[in-house]
């Protein structure tokens, strides 16, 4: 929990606030962006929220954050577990509790008939493994590279789940894994779930395509992600790669950019960095767009 005695000098005055643990992952920006700003390597409370829906956005990202690094006054994070998990479209959930061996990185749950998918792995609480039961449980775990896998060997043997993780980022304490895709072409799971290896972040990192009617949800861990673009965190549109975060090569990762632009969807639902939806075609331009500003880089 975070600590009043360590409340960073540059809140805003009030009962939320950030203390000086804050490893500035950038969570509860995206998820608060109204409430929460950032200042050289940490975040702050910009403002305190003015209206219930800001209170309740600050209130999820206080239990998402992986250090505990902010505080709602007494009684403030009350209820506040009801808040999560926090629907994004048909059947797709943020979880929040995110892991601190992630950097603060989203885990995201995926409902379906075929069985649940859950995408990278949260911090293990009690209150989100039942919330989880209560939505059907997990059948396969998704990790989209090796620096989100989490508690994942934790959630699978709970949920008796099988796990996926590239083989370009099995690691020592990823040898287990029950399946691992190999080089870069797709690989279809099932009707509506296609891996889609995107090499360049790391040397296996791989994107999730999940497709519903019309809509395509991208879970992209740290290859893709929205930027954020104004004050009440709405974007124009933009997507970006993270080429200071780019461990593996960069002109890989353009090129596994360029390998998206055979796929269909509207959705992008990263790691790290802002989720989002656009539709089919400007989806596809802004995903070109970056492309060529990589390409310059």
């Amino acid at each position: 929990m975070a600590n009043p005695r360590k409340r960073l000098t540059e809140n805003a005055p009030g009962p939320f606030f950030v203390d000086s643990t804050c490893i500035d992952c950038g969570l509860c920006r995206w998820l608060a962006p109204v409430v929460f700003g950032a200042l050289d390597d940490f975040a702050y409370v910009a403002a305190q929220p003015a209206s219930g829906g800001d209170r309740d956005a600050a209130r999820r990202a206080a239990l998402a954050c992986p250090v505990g690094a902010i505080g709602a006054g007494a009684g403030g994070l009350k209820g506040a577990a009801d808040l999560l998990p926090q629907a994004f479209g048909a059947g797709v959930y943020f979880l929040g509790y995110a892991s601190p061996s992630s950097f603060g990185a989203a885990s995201w749950l995926i409902v379906r008939p075929g069985g649940n998918v859950l995408v990278d792995s949260p911090r293990w609480n009690a209150r989100l493994v039942r919330d989880v039961e209560a939505l059907g449980g997990v059948g396969t775990m998704f990790l989209t590279h090796a620096d989100d896998v989490g508690e994942h060997a934790r959630f699978a043997a709970r949920f008796a789940a099988r796990r996926v993780l590239h083989r370009g980022d099995v690691g020592p304490g990823t040898r287990d894994v029950e399946l691992q895709p190999e080089g870069e072409a797709p690989v279809t799971l099932a009707d509506d779930l296609t891996v889609i290896p995107v090499p360049g972040h790391t040397r296996g990192s791989a994107c999730l395509l999940h497709t519903v009617g019309d809509e395509g949800y991208l879970f992209t861990g740290d290859h893709l992600a929205f930027a954020r673009a104004a004050a009440d965190g709405s974007t124009d549109g933009t997507l970006i790669a993270f080429r200071d975060a780019c461990w593996y090569d960069w002109a890989v990762q353009t090129a596994a950019m360029e390998r998206l632009l055979a796929h269909r969807f509207t959705w992008v639902l990263p790691g790290h960095g802002r989720p989002g939806r656009l539709a089919p075609d400007a989806m596809r331009g802004a995903l070109k767009d970056l492309i060529g500003r990589m390409r310059m880089r």
